[in-house]
């Protein structure tokens, strides 16, 4: 894991409101590629539940540039402390690809596990066993 990649999540998390209704960057995210290139991600906030984590949305810039298999990733608040992935970003990067298991995630400042350690009862093998 690139020891700057916190770094980089931390420049874009800068909370902007923008309307009464939305709220971005709160939340920004670093992911670094197996090939090492870093993407990066900012949260996007609605009155209505309609955005999304920043981890989804380095995850798009990685799969725009045809990419899948992430190294490490880490997603900082406005505060410039990690925070850990929620459930829902767990799994995306999860189902990208069986190897992401293997990705180095910092879920709190200086704490980092697996992502497979973030997922201990994976359904997904209990899938692939069938299969």
């Amino acid at each position: 894991m690139r020891k700057d990649l916190k770094e980089i999540a931390g420049r874009l998390a800068q909370p902007v409101i923008l309307n009464d209704f939305v709220e971005y960057g709160g939340v920004a995210a670093a992911i670094e590629t197996r090939s090492g290139t870093i993407y990066t991600g900012i949260s996007i906030d609605t009155a209505c539940s309609m955005g999304f984590c920043a981890e989804h949305s380095a995850v798009a810039e990685m799969l725009k540039n045809g990419e899948q298999h992430i190294k490490a990733v880490v997603a900082v608040g406005s505060d410039g402390n990690a925070v850990p992935p929620c459930g829902r970003c767990r799994e995306l990067m999860s189902q990208l690809s069986k190897e992401n298991l293997d990705a180095i995630v910092e879920v709190k400042n200086g704490v980092f596990v697996t992502l497979k350690e973030l997922l201990p009862f994976d359904w997904k093998e209990d899938l692939e066993q069938k299969w």
